[in-house]
């Protein structure tokens, strides 16, 4: 994603609604395109579906690890409103128990049991069931005290518990079968969990900050997320994918080269979740201006230059945004990132490194409003667009 990236493909889920693409990752420096699909191993989490409702502040599911949760809540397919008495979504305490210990809780039954007897919450606990979260977490991450209070205040701050991926194998599609297996991002791998906890601390800051020069509710999910950490054996693909209010991080993936890097990757990740929380919106609201570019263009680069929201292209291909196979869902995600990469200079004064998204052809202007629409309460920090050379000036009064 960063402009200073060698292109490469990018591999990542395909998911079984192609609208949601919600298990892929955006591309960089040693990436690979998107392609093949998975089977979620035993026990996963269920997979957004194009259909999931949306709440009226962003999806709330009563627990954080399944994208059915939403409608568990009392949500509705109908469109949201501006009533903001939906409760914050969390990760109650059977949920971060799973998480934590997806496959050798027998190994640890002590333990867990001693965190389910002693750790039931007190009245100064956010809500029912935290401590006993803390309690799994220093259990979980016992042997590395640094990253045990990493994952803790991670949790404490946002809600989001950083866990385990199971080990399960992946149809990589023509790159063959990926393996994966659980790993935390302890010692020589903590600095994932510290980019993550970054990461979710600088959204924390954009959306508090956004919201002030919103004209509606932000409606975009970033807290109480299911965090599963794995590696990939002897490949650095997928380096993230996304379902059900779950993101899964690989400690070897070949977009985690740096800060920056994970938290635009786990932007575009999270972008998916929401987009299918909300009724799959990518789909029914940007095909139009998608479908068209693509007539216009096809794969060609230099017609495509002026609509890509970001500077990747695959290896042997064309603009991520539009690689065939990739589908509006990618193209918006692409687009959400440029969208937070924008408004976040702003929000800071910083200067863009290129001309604004928006300023560019009159589809970048119509995807960019709707999206912010959409997602981000309409808010749009970014100076507008100079007049053109053809445009007449506006006429005053003598």
């Amino acid at each position: 994603m960063r402009p200073d990236a060698a292109l490469q493909l990018l591999v990542a889920l395909l998911v079984a609604l192609p609208a949601l693409a919600a298990a892929c990752a955006p591309s960089s420096a040693g990436s690979q395109a998107p392609g093949g699909s998975a089977a979620p191993p035993p026990g996963a989490p269920v997979r957004a579906a194009a259909g999931a409702p949306s709440s009226p502040s962003g999806p709330v599911p009563a627990g954080a690890a399944s994208a059915g949760a939403a409608s568990a809540s009392g949500a509705t397919g109908d469109a949201p409103s501006a009533a903001a008495t939906q409760p914050a979504p969390f990760i109650a305490a059977d949920e971060a128990e799973a998480l934590l210990f997806p496959e050798d809780a027998a190994a640890h039954q002590g333990g867990i049991d001693a965190c389910r007897r002693g750790n039931a919450g007190t009245g100064a606990a956010p809500r029912p069931g935290h401590e006993r979260v803390r309690c799994l977490l220093a259990l979980r991450y016992q042997g590395d005290g640094q990253a045990a209070a990493s994952a803790t205040a991670l949790f404490d701050r946002t809600g989001s518990v950083a866990g385990l991926e199971r080990e399960h194998l992946m149809d990589g599609g023509y790159r063959g079968t990926l393996h994966l297996v659980p790993e935390l991002p302890v010692r020589a791998e903590r600095r994932h969990l510290e980019w993550t906890a970054a990461a979710l601390a600088d959204f924390d800051a954009f959306f508090a900050d956004l919201a002030a020069s919103a004209s509606s509710p932000v409606r975009y999910r970033h807290r109480a997320l299911a965090l599963r950490y794995f590696r990939s054996v002897r490949a650095r693909t997928p380096s993230a994918y996304a379902s059900g209010w779950t993101v899964a991080y690989n400690l070897a993936g070949s977009l985690h080269r740096s800060r920056d890097a994970v938290r635009e990757t786990l932007f575009h990740e999270i972008f998916h979740l929401n987009d299918g929380a909300h009724g799959g919106w990518s789909q029914a609201a940007l095909s139009p201006i998608y479908d068209g570019i693509v007539a216009r263009c096809g794969t060609r680069i230099p017609c495509l230059a002026a609509y890509a929201p970001n500077e990747t292209i695959v290896k042997g291909g064309t603009y991520y945004a539009f690689q065939p196979g990739n589908g509006v869902g990618e193209y918006a995600a692409e687009l959400a990132i440029r969208y937070y990469r924008e408004q976040r200079a702003a929000l800071r004064s910083e200067r863009l490194g290129k001309a604004p998204f928006k300023c560019g052809p009159p589809e970048n202007a119509r995807a960019w409003s709707l999206l912010a629409g959409e997602f981000f309460g309409g808010a749009d920090r970014v100076a507008p667009c100079p007049r053109s050379a053809g445009e007449e000036a506006p006429v005053t009064a003598p």
